[in-house]
């Protein structure tokens, strides 16, 4: 029963008071025994940002060298994270499947559509299952996929190749398929902007393609320019940001409240401070003007000796964002311009790197409001930020870490991108504690599955050479 409800468990509709951003989900049982779609739509994209009380997004932000922990510092020193993904298949990603099934069933689908065109619904559905699954692909590699989110308590634990190529095929397809039939309602990313939602999904797709460089850069490079060509293009400005707008109350920022045990890494504030980025004033709580980073990956009573004798050490996010009611940022115009910045310096596009590289980085700080046209000028000629042209090799470099910087504080995206480049060079911890006493490149999978779903998942461990924290996944070859 336990693993049928990993897989299938029907979603409990959040019954809430009504508010400006998270839209009203209250629901009448005795109206009909259709779920409200547009309850499931904003119960899924509310969990979006995940969790920092000991979450895995935390803790890839913490592989990623983002974070430090101040004093329950096991999951710095590379401690196993058994991270369970029940909650996920069946929670937000299983209301996203509900949705499509709602909106394709005839017997449902005209009680669906009174909460927006049904293609539109089961196109947004489609796009944030594409987003939801490419986070957990990304996490463990092979995972249940083709047979997931169906009521199959044993289902096949898919190759993250084969998973890449169809979430490909229904970003691709997710595109096609709005029509103007009307907004959807309960969507609290866009408001049932179409137009937004396409720019989401073909910038999705353009950094998923890149992704996959180092295995398969020929498909890499045909999904890149078909995404770069797709109807809407990818995001135009910041106001294509994909971002959740907390209200506040029982819906709050996920970094609200944070700061006992949890700072910036030093890595982290050293890239900033050392070039004077002005993120820096977004990125944490600064003690003047620059950010006091916590020693990345100390034992416990390291860190909580460091951190008595350095009392200004900065929180992650400036008050800002990480009031309650603060915006969170999921995916930016600044991520698609430097993922465009990318394909242009390996080749795949004509675009000049460099213009959007410097339009990037200039996005990024006018999207954490930092930015003067000055102060701009003075860090994009910096001898560690400009980039030289020409497709010179130390481009390369600086491209790659600033993905790493302006993905912060998104810790899944900001570790998948140094596995894939290898930039920002990251040191691990002389305190790991992990077998290989490197960083960790994968979740291993969670020990429950062993038991409920074993001979399935020993095929992908069996294909995938190994279940560690040092086993790579398909698109990580290095």
């Amino acid at each position: 029963m336990k693993k049928i409800f990993s897989y299938f468990m029907l979603p409990v509709l959040l019954i809430v008071a009504s508010c400006d951003d998270f839209g009203d989900i209250n629901v009448n049982p005795n109206a009909s025994t259709t779920p409200l779609t547009s309850a499931l739509l904003t119960n899924a994209q509310s969990t979006l940002g995940g969790s920092t009380t000991g979450g895995a997004n935390f803790t890839a932000g913490l592989y990623a060298q983002y974070f430090s922990l101040t004093q329950y510092t096991e999951a710095s020193l590379y401690a196993t994270q058994n991270v369970d993904w029940g909650a996920e298949y069946a929670g937000s990603m299983y209301d996203l499947k509900n949705i499509i099934n709602i909106n394709s069933d005839p017997a449902t689908a005209d009680v669906a559509a009174l909460q927006g065109s049904n293609n539109n619904q089961i196109a947004i559905a489609r796009i944030l299952l594409a987003y939801r699954f490419s986070i957990l692909t990304d996490r463990y590699g092979d995972i249940p996929y083709f047979e997931a989110l169906q009521g199959n308590a044993q289902p096949t634990v898919d190759s993250q190749e084969s998973i890449y190529t169809d979430l490909f095929k229904e970003l691709k397809e997710a595109v096609a398929q709005f029509d103007n039939a009307g907004n959807v309602k309960g969507d609290i990313v866009y408001g049932g902007d179409n137009t937004k939602w396409k720019r989401f999904a073909n910038s999705l797709r353009m950094i998923l393609a890149l992704r996959i460089s180092e295995v398969n850069a020929t498909l890499g490079k045909a999904q890149f320019l078909e995404a770069l060509a797709a109807d809407g293009g990818p995001f135009a400005s910041n106001i294509d940001n994909a971002t959740l707008v907390y209200p506040g109350g029982n819906f709050r920022n996920i970094w609200f409240g944070i700061g006992a045990d949890q700072g910036v890494s030093d890595v982290i504030a050293n890239a900033v401070n050392s070039t004077a980025d002005p993120r820096r004033a977004a990125f944490g709580k600064p003690a003047g003007s620059a950010l006091v980073g916590v020693p990345y990956g100390l034992k416990r009573e390291d860190a909580i000796a460091w951190t008595a004798a350095n009392p200004t050490w900065s929180l992650i996010l400036n008050d800002g964002f990480r009031s309650e009611a603060s915006t969170l940022f999921i995916l930016t115009y600044a991520d698609a311009l430097l993922a465009r910045a990318q394909a242009a310096y390996y080749g795949w596009t004509a675009e000049n790197y460099v213009t959007l590289y410097n339009d990037a980085l200039r996005a990024s700080q006018q999207q954490w409001g930092v930015y003067d046209a000055t102060t701009f000028a003075s860090y994009i000629g910096g001898t560690a930020v400009a980039l030289a042209g020409g497709g010179a090799a130390a481009d390369d470099a600086k491209i790659a870490t600033q993905r790493w910087l302006t993905f912060y504080p998104n810790g899944p995206q900001g570790w998948s991108e140094w596995r894939r480049t290898g930039f920002p060079v990251l040191t691990p911890t002389a305190e790991a504690i992990n077998q290989s006493k490197q960083i960790p490149i994968r979740f291993p999978y969670p020990t429950v599955e062993y038991t409920f779903n074993g001979t399935k998942l020993q095929t992908a461990v069996t294909r995938m050479g190994g279940d560690l924290d040092g086993t790579h996944v398909w698109w990580d070859v290095d």
